[in-house]
């Protein structure tokens, strides 16, 4: 076929992608008017131009116009498609492959208006290859840039989509909304804690949360399942390849709760729904096949129930009350923790690190200029009256709330509670069950008097699962209780500083006992602790050495007359001896006598405050005394604040 001798009838494609608008030549009318100066020259005949607007050459975009084209071609109406430069047609090396396979199926040409492109021959042909590979090597040129940009944007928190619930911009920074992040920290505690997707929207329509009552059971999904609150950012999700962002923004909940609230999913559906409150369902898996253990109970003639828990394919089954007898060993230290740790100081720290004082001064004359802005709107008749109210009250319930976080500030500031409190705090309450047990338990609940609901909500919260072991006749046991790690991971961090006990059996003489054993202080610290104790009860402290070989150490105390409140290393032992290669370990002792009450006048504010941090000085004299333990080798004498009295002698064996 002689190719010069065809006709061409030309099929003009222009193209112009985002990135081209604003460079010279690369307009749709220029791209035209040349193309058009080209077949005019050469006697091509015109049939139709065919215009992409917005839309560049990358594999697997949409172009209407292009296919539209290639129809044409293949019903016979055009046969040439003319172009300003290769790359308006493809930047792809196997796009371009295509193109010439389908030109050759359907004896068509291409010509180019600043390329010499000559698609009828061998070497026309390899060059509009090398072109092509060169236009591709160009946009994966600057799609890697484009990443690189995009990923260090990212990482300084510059998130590339509209700010979702709970945050905003501040400098293009995506930043804590003081006004919503409280509702999504809600949101994942209440699905937490075991209400449904529903059951939350249902509760934030009827409190009306942020004026909405336009809450869904998906945008709660939505809230749950987006990283961003764990700090986190995935770019790309609903592509192949995403890309995992980790700590770009501050997050609004700690990663092991997000975490946990992706496991909890399964836990919350309708099937899992009951009429009684079963203390440890979804906590346990038969031990044969690791399905979750249903549960059952029965309800005698007198109207208790018991319960139980069951594998329907093995039939394997466990008492509950052989559970809460295995978890009444440190059941009841969990509920102190609670009290103490998660109800009484953390919130109020937390409210001082999540709610900044200036921060919150700053939300409140925003949200005051923004009134005046509304009410200046409604003056000038932009606003009716109707909406003039709905978008006060929305604003005047924003400022409510801003002045309520900042008066909770102010209290957080004036009464500056510090882990350290919690240490106090402890061994205060410790001392109260001492010196006043029934007074102590008016103030403390105990496992025993929570209802089953309050018992069911604690394992809720502690518990991640329970792993147990078949023993005999398809009977069960517990073999190992994993607790969550939004609560051990704090938790752990108290403990290894210092903050928090923990209880390990001892022998005392032939009593066995528990002693509150803690993490290293160093002495200033410690020393402040005592001080701070003794501005409420008459507390002793002595230094003891552990012997390693013989695993005991000697106490001058009266189990009879004498409590110990805490025992705690003198040194850091942790890091001086990591292998626990020392034969002989310096102790530090706490301890109070039974039979002495509070120096306070009012026996009652033991229960309901702690001591404040002293400048160093007692408030009551003290004179110094010269203690040296009996029977412990190598101990030196060490110099203790206390009143003179006789002490006896008690073998310690861990």
């Amino acid at each position: 076929m002689v190719y010069d001798d065809i006709k061409k009838i030309a099929g003009l494609y222009i193209r112009v992608s985002t990135e081209d608008q604003a460079r010279e030549g690369f307009s749709l009318p220029e791209q035209e008017k040349r193309l058009r100066a080209m077949c005019e020259f050469k006697g091509y005949e015109v049939y139709k131009v065919y215009e992409d607007a917005g839309i560049s050459a990358k594999t697997g975009n949409k172009r209407p116009a292009f296919d539209e084209l290639l129809q044409d071609i293949k019903d016979k109406k055009c046969n040439t498609i003319v172009v300003l430069k290769l790359d308006r047609l493809t930047r792809s090396v196997a796009d371009w492959e295509k193109i010439l396979t389908f030109l050759e199926e359907n004896d068509a040409f291409l010509d180019c208006a600043n390329d010499d492109i000559n698609t009828t021959n061998a070497n026309g042909k390899m060059i509009s290859r090398i072109l092509t590979s060169v236009s591709q090597q160009e946009i994966e040129r600057t799609s890697e840039r484009t990443k690189i940009g995009l990923a260090g944007a990212i990482k300084a928190g510059h998130i590339p989509h509209q700010s979702p619930l709970g945050y905003k911009r501040k400098d293009k920074i995506l930043v804590p909304d003081l006004t919503e992040k409280d509702v999504v920290i809600r949101i994942f505690e209440m699905y937490h804690n075991g209400l449904s997707y529903k059951k939350i929207s249902n509760v934030l329509n009827e409190e009306k949360v942020l004026d909405k009552t336009n809450w869904y059971d998906t945008t709660i999904m939505k809230i749950l399942q987006n990283e961003i609150y764990k700090g986190d950012f995935v770019h790309g999700k609903r592509t192949k390849k995403p890309t995992y962002y980790s700590n770009v923004v501050e997050p609004l909940v700690s990663k092991e709760l997000w975490e946990e609230c992706q496991v909890q999913k399964k836990k919350n559906s309708r099937s899992y729904q009951r009429t009684l409150t079963y203390l440890f369902l979804q906590k346990l898996k038969c031990p044969k096949c690791g399905r979750i253990l249903g549960g059952k109970a029965t309800t005698k003639k007198n109207g208790n129930s018991y319960f139980y828990y069951y594998c329907n394919d093995c039939k394997l089954t466990i008492k509950e009350n052989v559970i809460e007898d295995y978890i009444s060993k440190f059941i009841d230290n969990i509920v102190e923790y609670d009290s103490v740790v998660n109800q009484f100081f953390l919130p109020m720290i937390k409210q001082k690190i999540e709610n900044p004082k200036e921060d919150i001064e700053k939300e409140i004359k925003k949200q005051k200029d923004k009134f005046a802005r509304i009410r200046e709107a409604y003056v000038n008749e932009v606003f009716t009256l109707e909406e003039y109210d709905l978008e006060r009250k929305k604003v005047e319930n924003t400022i409510e709330d801003l002045e309520t976080k900042l008066n909770e500030s102010e209290v957080c500031d004036e009464l500056k509670f510090t882990p350290e409190d919690i240490l106090v705090k402890r061994d205060i309450d410790f001392i109260n069950s001492v010196k006043y047990p029934e007074k102590y338990k008016e103030y403390n609940k105990s496992w025993k008097d929570f209802t089953r609901e309050e018992k069911a909500n604690l394992i809720m919260n502690y518990i991640e699962n329970i792993t147990l072991k078949e023993t005999y006749n398809k009977k069960c046991d517990v073999e190992f209780i994993k607790f969550r790690e939004s609560i051990v991971n704090p938790c752990n961090d108290l403990y290894f500083n210092g903050y928090l006990d923990r209880k390990d059996y001892a022998i005392f003489g032939n009593v066995m006992g528990t002693l509150r054993f803690s993490e290293y202080r160093n002495d200033d610290e410690v020393w402040q602790h005592i001080l701070r104790l003794r501005e409420f009860y008459d507390v002793g402290f002595y230094q003891a050495t552990y012997n390693t070989e013989t695993s005991m150490f000697y106490f001058n105390i009266d189990e009879d007359s004498q409590a110990i409140v805490r025992i705690f290393p003198m040194e850091n032992y942790r890091e001086i001896d990591p292998d626990m290669k020392m034969k002989e370990y310096d102790l530090g002792v706490l301890y109070i006598n039974k039979d002495s009450g509070t120096i306070l006048e009012d026996e009652e504010a033991v229960f309901k405050y702690i001591p404040d941090k002293t400048d160093g000085i007692l408030t009551r004299e003290v004179k110094p005394t010269i203690v040296k333990p009996a029977n412990v080798i190598g101990l030196a004498e060490c110099t203790i604040y206390e009143e003179e009295e006789e002490t006896s002698e008690e073998v310690v064996s861990s």
